[in-house]
């Protein structure tokens, strides 16, 4: 189900370094953390210890997902910005391109969420067992084959925007798990996240990064 794993090797760009925090932008193709299997050791929290041994994780992005990823770059930072991320205090907006003019130009999707066991590690609706999961959309631009849309999740849900696109039936483009029949069109997968605002974890001013999608 998954490609293979060749990760880009690129320097990581630092988008925000501190005391406290690390903000980078997370390459599509690159694994946040390692992989169970045999040869998915390289991830970014990997690179990144070899210029910040003390870099915790606190959050993640899927593998073929670019954009702004925060890390903590003490004990902490990690605890505070854990929290936030808990209590959906982070306010989070992805960039993606989905297959279809979605309309209407506004909405929400709120459909709960589980693993997919015999499919792993596939998402899917399940409204019995699922856990809640909702996410608004805005579209920026729509055309007959494509849209552009801005997507603002509340919770963070495995694989959550890519499920819920598809449940509308607009699969996010170059999608390998979701729409593999024509991921070959597309050089990546076209989700990225594209700001994040969060309360600083030294003194709780609130904080915005930002990074305009590559696509």
């Amino acid at each position: 189900m998954m490609t293979e794993y060749a990760p880009p090797t690129d320097p990581i760009e630092i988008l925000h370094e501190d005391q406290e925090l690390l903000v980078v932008n997370k390459p599509a193709g690159l694994l946040s953390v390692p992989g169970k299997a045999e040869g998915l050791a390289d991830c970014l929290i990997a690179r990144l210890e070899a210029a910040f041994p003390q870099v915790l994780l606190v959050h993640r992005l899927d593998r073929d997902t670019s954009g702004v990823m925060v890390f903590a770059l003490t004990p902490h930072a990690q605890r505070h910005l854990g929290l936030q991320f808990e209590k959906r205090m982070v306010k989070k907006t992805y960039l993606a391109r989905v297959a279809g003019r979605l309309e209407p130009k506004t909405g929400t999707v709120d459909l709960p969420l589980k693993v997919d066991w015999p499919n792993r590690p596939l998402q899917r609706v399940d409204h019995e067992e699922g856990r809640a999961a909702q996410t608004d959309w805005r579209v920026m631009k729509a055309e007959d084959d494509e849209s552009r849309v801005q997507l603002m999740p509340h919770t963070g849900r495995s694989h959550q925007l890519r499920v819920h696109m598809l449940s509308l039936g607009h699969p996010i483009l170059g999608d390998p798990l979701y729409m593999p029949e024509r991921a070959a069109e597309y050089p990546r997968m076209m989700l990225h996240a594209q700001e994040l605002r969060l309360r600083h974890p030294e003194g709780g001013e609130g904080v915005k990064f930002r990074l305009p999608a590559p696509f």
